[in-house]
């Protein structure tokens, strides 16, 4: 039996860190964006029975454009002075006038798009896209 030539441990390809890829900046770097992207895009889709906040502040809707899942209740909240609506545009939902602080809430049931505004100031506009996830 003819004896093995010793090889170090470290020059052993197998031997190699698992994460040593992870120690160049740029690779630190593409982690660390993944890391923020990957939780903005999943909060960006609501799942279904969960409530998603839409505030109403400076005569605009925050956020303007909203994706959820059906089943997912929308809570519209004015922090204007001046009163605002939440009207669809194809009457399927409609808030009375909205004071400050003042709520208005509807639960997405059936996929579609919803396009919303407020009747005091049409200027002002929104979307709702209801989609399975």
């Amino acid at each position: 039996m003819t004896p093995r030539a010793h090889v170090p441990v470290a020059s052993r390809p197998s031997a190699r860190p698992r994460f040593a890829s992870l120690r160049r900046p740029s690779a630190r770097a593409l982690m660390a964006c993944a890391l923020l992207v990957v939780p903005a895009l999943v909060a960006l889709a609501a799942s279904p029975g969960q409530v998603v906040k839409v505030d109403i502040a400076k005569f605009a809707y925050g956020p303007k454009d909203i994706t959820v899942a059906p089943g997912t209740r929308i809570v519209w909240t004015n922090h204007d002075e001046a009163p605002h609506t939440v009207t669809s545009k194809d009457k399927s939902f409609a808030s009375k006038g909205m004071d400050t602080d003042d709520t208005f809430d509807h639960t997405f049931d059936r996929e579609g798009d919803y396009e919303y505004l407020c009747t005091v100031h049409p200027f002002m506009t929104g979307m709702v896209h209801v989609h399975k996830p």
